[in-house]
């Protein structure tokens, strides 16, 4: 959405014409929102800027077919290391040399996605933070392979698409996520021990710290499988450091699909 909007070609590739309908009126809808606020008093630039922005967005759900007219591949799939690699993988063989592949991964090492591809001097990260269209942020990895070239092409990108980029080596979490998850996780440790209510955890940190969520909150809206699998790859690369310990509360939590928004139940109830 946020590419389209700034006057990139965008062909959004999924599994199904089925999931690609639904992104797309996703994004109709969400355009909507943005022009409600961007033009409020000129509802017809609003409506050009909608049929502009989707004019530069088509769909597809073959990679391969449309990699070759490519400068730019951003991979947000499961995260999931094999999958993504088997992915990049097939596209390395088909994209363009000058193709600059990147990932949105928020826990997967970079470096281990470049290897998968014969480009690791045209591979990066780019990591978007949800919602992206209102979201400014942009984490531009480096690993030890990307040229200067090609680090300077995807902050190029991220601000032409209206962002901010903030620059990170290919470090766990990069820098959010290595603040954010073991903060979360340390909420939840402080209410496993009985400390503290995980409400009254949630309420101090929205009106102390002034965090628009509180960690309870903010778990069930990232998803708690997805907190966990980032929590286990962490521990598992750096099995000693405390801050990377699993949760009892989580797995368990995980194990009876409790997984937060996305399922109704996580540590609160959704109706």
């Amino acid at each position: 959405q946020v590419a389209a909007a700034s006057g990139h070609t965008v062909v959004l590739v999924d599994q199904s014409d089925e999931i690609l309908k639904k992104s797309t009126k996703g994004i109709e809808e969400s355009l909507k929102r943005v022009t409600k606020k961007k033009f409020a008093d000129k509802p017809e630039a609003g409506a050009e800027f909608i049929e502009k922005t989707l004019k530069n967005l088509t769909t597809s759900t073959d990679a391969v077919a449309v990699v070759h007219s490519t400068d730019l591949v951003i991979e947000a799939i499961v995260e999931n290391q094999e999958i993504k690699n088997e992915l990049f993988k097939r596209l390395d063989k088909f994209a363009p040399e000058h193709t600059i592949f990147a990932s949105n991964t928020s826990s997967l090492q970079i470096t281990q996605l470049a290897n998968s591809t014969t480009r690791q001097d045209r591979f990066g990260g780019l990591h978007f933070f949800n919602p992206v269209p209102m979201m400014k942020l942009v984490e531009v990895i480096k690993t030890p392979m990307t040229s200067q070239k090609t680090f300077e092409s995807l902050v190029d990108f991220s601000k032409a698409v209206g962002k901010s980029p903030v620059s990170c080596k290919d470090t766990p979490g990069f820098i959010v996520n290595r603040l954010l998850v073991p903060y979360m996780m340390e909420a939840v440790r402080l209410f496993e021990r009985g400390d503290a209510s995980k409400e009254d955890i949630d309420v101090a940190m929205k009106l102390g710290a002034g965090y628009p969520m509180g960690p309870f909150e903010l778990l069930d809206y990232v998803g708690l499988d997805t907190s966990k699998y980032i929590i286990d790859g962490w521990h598992s690369l750096e099995p000693n450091n405390p801050l990377f310990a699993p949760s009892p509360l989580l797995n368990q939590l995980v194990e009876e699909k409790k997984l937060g928004k996305k399922t109704g139940e996580g540590f609160y109830k959704y109706k």
